[in-house]
């Protein structure tokens, strides 16, 4: 069946969850922790990938790994999430507006988490 809008953060959230398989799931912030960087890594890898065997270009099929491997990340990002008992739209949310205002005050660029 095929939906007819994408899902949003919260739903996505709660589906990734019903998936969920890991040791002392609900008291267990290091295994989805762990996943995080370790998709980020494979996501690493196809990216240097292709860089040497491929001139930069992207094709379709790497395109369609990468989307996998992306996916696997919001798994992670989701879970972790709620582990710490917040909502994913809200981080989302939280994100852009932090973004907003670095970009209001000319500070996107540079370094320190609180610029």
């Amino acid at each position: 069946m095929e939906r007819k809008k994408p899902l949003t953060f919260k739903e996505y959230q709660k589906n990734a969850r019903e998936t969920a398989v890991y040791p002392d799931i609900g008291n267990n912030f290091v295994y989805p922790v762990l996943g995080i960087s370790g998709e980020a890594g494979e996501i690493a890898e196809k990216v240097k990938k292709i860089l040497r065997d491929d001139d930069g270009v992207i094709s379709e099929e790497t395109k369609q790994e990468l989307i996998k491997e992306i996916g696997d990340e919001l798994w992670y990002l989701a879970n972790f999430s709620e582990e710490l008992g917040v909502d994913l739209g809200e981080v989302a949310e939280q994100n852009l507006k932090k973004l907003s205002s670095r970009q209001k005050r000319n500070k996107l660029q540079g370094s320190g988490d609180n610029r």
